[in-house]
């Protein structure tokens, strides 16, 4: 691969915020997911909302929404991106003791919401890590990936 196959690297090799100015604004549409996995006891406390800290779902929900709208805040060379939907989901695993969360992201506008959808579903997950590690320092966050994406010019992805 050649530096002209990254659109975030310029002729120099140093990193560039691509301009999309020229682009064209479109519908976008962006889905992610990721699984975190607690203990038993944890686990059934979350899902009973029991823990000490509070509602932990209702918190990374919000957590999670908050955390897309800053995404070009946390990524060096993202747009700002005006969102019109940011939505988390949060399904109950209990043979796995597992918390499946998955993000749904829109806009209007010239460049993908990916990584905003992305952003989301990690720092959903992150923050029912801080709300629980003081009852389980074992927890795992796994599979963090683009589902679907819609969009753009490179059109649409489903994960298969």
């Amino acid at each position: 691969m050649t530096e002209k196959d990254f659109s975030h690297i310029d002729s120099e090799g140093s990193a560039n915020m691509v301009d999309i100015s020229s682009k064209e604004i479109s519908k976008r549409e962006a889905i992610a997911s990721c699984e975190i996995t607690l203990n038993d006891q944890t686990y059934k406390k979350v899902k009973a909302n029991q823990m000490s800290k509070g509602n932990v779902i209702n918190i990374a929900h919000l957590a999670g929404i908050t955390a897309s709208k800053k995404t070009h805040d946390l990524i060096p060379l993202c747009h700002q991106i005006p969102l019109n939907k940011v939505d988390l989901s949060f399904e109950f695993d209990d043979s796995n003791n597992q918390i499946n969360i998955i993000s749904y992201v829109s806009t209007d506008w010239k460049t993908g919401v990916e990584m905003e959808a992305l952003v989301a579903v990690s720092v959903a997950s992150l923050t029912i890590y801080d709300m629980c590690k003081s009852m389980d320092k074992s927890i795992t966050i796994n599979k963090i990936q683009l589902q679907k994406k819609t969009g753009g010019k490179s059109g649409t992805y489903i994960r298969e």
